[in-house]
């Protein structure tokens, strides 16, 4: 392995010119110091998931199906989920992540697939208890909490993990690519537009969805992975405005439904973001559209799901691969179900064979991103 630069301690990293090189040194610094007292499994990656609402059921799943990986345990507080979901997926259920560690299974990895606020004190037990650890958008609801799960995989010598799946998104993977070879020259402009539904069907069912506190706001738990997807291809961005707009949501929500967001990239280029989840019934969109030097492009569909216009100077867009369809809740839709990319990458990973795609620093750098546009509120 070739010499590696000093590890940059995370408050240096804030404004970060090249998020992208810094998430690399910090994957590569957590990868220099294993815990030599555990090896990499040589057997089935085991994972322990914490919290089994829809998104956890689906990581349980996706375990229990991906060759290399084997489901020991789940943790929830409902208590009337015991009984049923042990007899589905044939492992001990526990009431607390605190009673997993303390009495269940060996594990190598924990899942935290639960409420918002919940994410990042219970990554960093799982780390200090030893385990790489998968975090569910967002890895945490402040700066200063997703650089605490950053020292503390350092500190253990273990991986954590940020759960961005929208990078597997076969239109995501190519606008990525032709960003990186230089086709679009320099990028001039950059829109995403995310406008979903989310009235009192999606929340009337939570205690925490649409509380300041639990939940974190609009941009955490519904459009992180878009946030994601603009500082994964074009880096980092700059002179932020905001303007936000609470349409339909006062009686279940204390935050905003909507907001309107410009930046300028840091790479070059400026950019808008316009987000809302007051959009009647159902979806209408997740779009993003790039006007650069060498041509023009926009990826859309409800979920950022295809290539709606490509017209870049000498290339032909190739056929790609189809999307997997949206994660359906039943009454509401979300991103792509990508999530079985995710838990491959993090066998591969624990046991060796390949670096982990979306560390926990990247996610750090989300977090921040969000946290930069909210300070703008006035109120």
């Amino acid at each position: 392995m070739s010499q590696q630069p000093p590890f940059i301690s995370l408050s240096k990293l804030k404004p970060l010119q090249d998020a992208v090189a810094a998430a690399k040194l910090g994957l590569e610094k957590v990868a220099e110091h294993p815990t030599p007292t555990t090896p990499a499994p040589t057997g089935n990656v085991r994972f322990v998931i914490c919290g089994v609402g829809h998104i956890g059921r689906r990581h349980a799943t996706l375990v229990s199906r991906q060759a290399g990986a084997q489901l020991v345990a789940l943790v929830d507080t409902r208590t009337e989920l015991k009984t049923a979901l042990e007899a589905e997926y044939g492992v001990p259920f526990f009431f607390s992540l605190d009673d997993y560690l303390a009495y269940g299974p060996a594990a190598d990895v924990l899942t935290v697939a639960t409420p918002n606020y919940l994410h990042a004190p219970q990554a960093i037990a799982g780390l200090q208890h030893g385990l790489h650890v998968v975090v569910e958008k967002p890895i945490a609801l402040r700066t200063a909490d997703a650089q605490a799960i950053v020292a503390a995989a350092e500190q253990a010598g273990r991986c954590a993990f940020g759960v961005m799946q929208n990078r597997y998104s076969p239109p995501a993977a190519w606008l990525k690519q032709v960003y990186e070879e230089g086709r679009l020259g320099q990028i001039y402009l950059v829109q995403i537009n995310c406008f979903w539904n989310r009235d009192s069907r999606y929340y009337q069912h939570s205690n925490w969805k649409g509380s300041l506190a639990q939940d974190g706001g609009t941009l955490f738990t519904q459009f992180s992975h878009f946030v994601d997807l603009l500082y994964w291809v074009f880096g980092d961005i700059t002179n932020i405005t905001a303007r936000f707009r609470d349409f339909n949501h006062q009686s279940v929500t204390e935050f905003e439904d909507s907001g309107l967001v410009t930046f300028d990239l840091v790479r070059g280029g400026s950019g808008t973001l316009q987000y809302s989840t007051a959009v009647w019934d159902r979806n209408l969109e997740s779009s993003l559209t790039v006007v650069a030097e060498h041509g023009s492009l926009r990826i859309g569909g409800q979920y950022m799901d295809r290539v709606e216009y490509c017209h870049l100077r000498d290339y032909t867009l190739p056929e790609l691969a189809p999307t997997n369809p949206a994660n359906d809740y039943g009454s509401y839709q979300g991103s792509a179900a990508n999530h079985v990319q995710v838990i491959e990458n993090v066998v591969n990973t624990v046991q060796e064979r390949c670096s982990a795609t979306t560390n926990a620093l990247e996610g750090l750098k989300v977090v921040e991103l969000i946290e930069r546009i909210y300070e703008l509120k006035t109120s």
